[in-house]
């Protein structure tokens, strides 16, 4: 199964669009979305094409498609016009090899982990900055934002597939990789 992560939408439909386009161009299964979908919140500045509604129109023509865990922006009005669940702190994701746990990263992150165990992936949002660290007993990784990246990085998503995970710019350009041996 081919799986884009992406995080961090802030409300902008012009990237909410860009997103999808690179979703389609993928082929990908299923999109997971770590959350921060509709508002932009007190710290981050409005994104461009700030348009909520527009996003929620885009988002719920994929609703089929979309698995999604609650940010520290969104909030229980936003599931009544969402089409997909948005309210979940969490979800686990497993394979053969890997057991994935996605968050958005406000609650559990590298600095308060969840349970793990050794091996596991610890996948979150929030922090709008792409990341992999090969921790001792977990890996951590952040796929940045896709409207607000900061830190000099990209507006991105990873996708997932076969053991291997890519971060690519909008424009579907590889701007990292770690793969499972």
């Amino acid at each position: 199964m081919k799986w884009m992560i992406a995080s961090d939408i802030h409300g902008s439909a012009y990237y909410c669009r860009e997103l999808l386009e690179a979703y389609d161009k993928e082929k990908a299964d299923r999109l997971l979305l770590l959350g921060d979908i509709l508002y932009h919140g007190p710290r981050n500045d409005l994104p461009k094409d700030y348009n909520p509604k527009e996003v929620i129109a885009l988002l719920n023509q994929h609703k089929q498609d979309i698995l999604c865990v609650r940010g520290n922006c969104d909030t229980e009005v936003d599931q009544m016009v969402l089409e997909f669940p948005v309210l979940a702190d969490y979800c686990v994701i497993a394979d053969e090899k890997n057991v994935i746990y996605a968050t958005h990263g406000h609650h559990f992150n590298e600095g308060n982990l969840p349970s793990l165990q050794k091996g596991d992936i610890l996948l979150n949002g929030h922090t709008h900055v792409p990341k992999c660290v090969e921790h001792p007993d977990y890996i951590y990784m952040n796929p940045g934002s896709v409207s607000i990246p900061k830190e000099e990085s990209w507006h991105g998503y990873m996708i997932y597939e076969n053991g291997k995970f890519i971060w690519k710019n909008l424009q579907g350009t590889e701007q990292m990789r770690y793969c499972f041996n």
